[in-house]
């Protein structure tokens, strides 16, 4: 064990695990990548997504604590001013606002809500959902491959295999 300070974490390496496979060039990753992001959305994966975690978000002790400090913040913020009707209530409006996103308040919440609504979802909700989309969207692009030729078919080959290699490397990530 050594005495060294430690290096602030924003200087630190983080050691990624070694990839299975080479990933192909940046731009082909890319457009497979949006390839397979609108085929998704095409399909309103994240629209159901995004109505599976609104409809369990407000019976959340995270939510139902942020609210509540929000809440608690707005009322103490409010009771140190005299209502007036020339109050300028726009300006009262935007100065809480400011200060509730600089009491981190809003992030922290932010966090614990995700934590409990949207991370226990991902690999029993969200990920066997999007990978059978994923292979849809693969075999759909195989298909495509094998009913007609073209002009260029081992251009097409090569954006083919771009978009079989990146989306398992996607995959991996979630």
């Amino acid at each position: 064990c050594s005495s060294a300070p430690m290096a602030p974490l924003s200087q630190r390496r983080l050691r990624l695990p070694p990839r299975r496979a080479p990933l192909p060039p940046r731009r082909g990753r890319a457009r497979a990548g949006l390839m397979i992001v609108n085929h998704l959305k095409s399909q309103g994966l994240f629209d159901q997504f995004r109505r599976d975690c609104l409809a369990d978000v407000d019976t959340k002790p995270a939510y139902q604590n942020l609210r509540q400090r929000v809440d608690n913040f707005v009322s103490n913020h409010l009771a140190t001013h005299t209502w007036s009707p020339h109050l300028n209530k726009n300006q009262l409006r935007n100065n809480i606002r400011q200060q509730v996103l600089k009491s981190g308040m809003l992030e922290s919440g932010i966090d614990r809500i995700i934590s409990q609504v949207v991370d226990p979802k991902i690999n029993h909700t969200f990920r066997p959902q999007v990978e059978k989309a994923v292979h849809e969207f693969l075999a759909t692009l195989n298909h495509k491959e094998e009913a007609g030729p073209s002009t260029s078919p081992s251009e097409e080959k090569a954006d083919a295999s771009v978009t079989v290699q990146d989306s398992s490397s996607y995959l991996e990530c979630w």
